[in-house]
């Protein structure tokens, strides 16, 4: 069946567009019932797949030229000066359990998780983390990485005896550490 063919049993210019949009995603547009009136099933389910899948590849290839890499976006500035630090308890300390751990921060504020303000973030403690997470990315609660985004600065702790090791990272209104990332000095602690 020829293009003008198909054109006349369309009835109009749809036809035309119609077997350009069915060149295009792959289908045969030749494949009719009876007098050219109506689409065998088939073909319109392949061409209503086909034009969803194309559809879906461009919004997100439009999508991701428009956002970008999320977490390097994500990133906030954080001053030189900033620092976090454990009030209590100090390095070395025998505590029992439970025990309270006071958070410190100089040169920045507090805010809670979702709100972006300039020089503000709220504390995450690491407890027994050999090695920190990645700091580009959000930080994932879990026992060992504990999220304070109400904008604590104090917590209780119950751990099991023995030593443990505690370290504070500052993280912004997504729960990602600042570009500069604050992060405290990490302590041992003894619970008994």
């Amino acid at each position: 069946m020829g293009l003008w063919t198909l054109h006349r049993c369309c009835h109009g210019r749809w036809g035309l567009w119609l077997w350009i949009c069915l060149r295009l995603v792959g289908v045969s547009p030749t494949v009719y019932h009876g007098d050219c009136q109506f689409w065998s099933v088939l073909s319109a389910v392949i061409f209503i797949q086909r034009s969803l899948i194309l559809f879906s590849l461009c919004l997100t290839c439009i999508f991701s030229l428009l956002v970008g890499p999320v977490n390097a976006a994500d990133l906030s500035p954080a001053p030189e000066s900033a620092e976090a630090y454990i009030i209590s308890p100090g390095n070395g300390d025998t505590v029992q359990a439970p025990f309270t751990v006071q958070f410190g921060l100089s040169g920045m504020g507090i805010a809670p998780a979702g709100i972006d303000r300039p020089n503000t973030g709220h504390h995450h403690l690491l407890v027994d983390v050999d090695e920190l997470p990645p700091l580009t990315e959000p930080l994932q609660g879990s026992e060992q990485v504990l999220h304070y985004g109400a904008g604590q600065t104090e917590t209780q702790l119950t751990l099991e005896p023995g030593e443990h090791t505690l370290q504070l990272v500052l993280g912004n209104y997504g729960h990602v550490p600042h570009d500069s990332p604050v992060i405290s000095e990490k302590i041992t602690v003894s619970v008994q």
